[in-house]
């Protein structure tokens, strides 16, 4: 799941993509597919592994880019990754759904554009808070 999410991040960074976009285009076939094989993918360069599947799903450039509007520290897409792991977990049990189906659902909540807001500290919040905001559509 870690991989997974890593790389999601790390292609919506290099396609200037948000991450729900890159997510909907590669789909739940290819985001099972990712996930299944993370084990291999993860052993492969990043570099690489995102080009495939940027040319394969068709991602196109896009015109968002959090990384360029970050006033301060920008977390790495390894770091985002481990938050959108728990973030995805959480789901799952939550919601008792498969992880491509609570990746889905996550990454297409308000909560990804939340974590995905590098000035705000949200994304560094503890991870049952970024839970509880999906599970009570709100931020406290």
């Amino acid at each position: 799941m870690f991989f997974t999410c890593s790389l999601i991040d790390y292609i919506a960074r290099k396609t200037k993509n948000r991450r729900r976009d890159v997510v909907n285009a590669l789909g739940k076939d290819r985001v099972a597919h990712i996930y299944e094989l993370a084990d291999v993918y993860h052993c492969d360069n990043i570099d690489d592994v995102s080009d495939r599947f940027i040319d394969d799903a068709g991602i196109g450039q896009g015109s968002f880019d959090n990384v360029a509007a970050a006033k301060y520290a920008v977390p790495s897409h390894w770091d985002i990754g481990k938050v959108y792991r728990r973030f995805i977990q959480g789901i799952s049990r939550h919601d008792n759904i498969d992880i491509p189906d609570a990746l889905i659902k996550g990454y297409n909540s308000f909560v990804s554009d939340l974590i995905d807001d590098y000035n705000s500290s949200f994304y560094y919040d503890a991870p049952q808070n970024i839970l509880n905001a999906y599970i009570y559509g709100y931020v406290e």
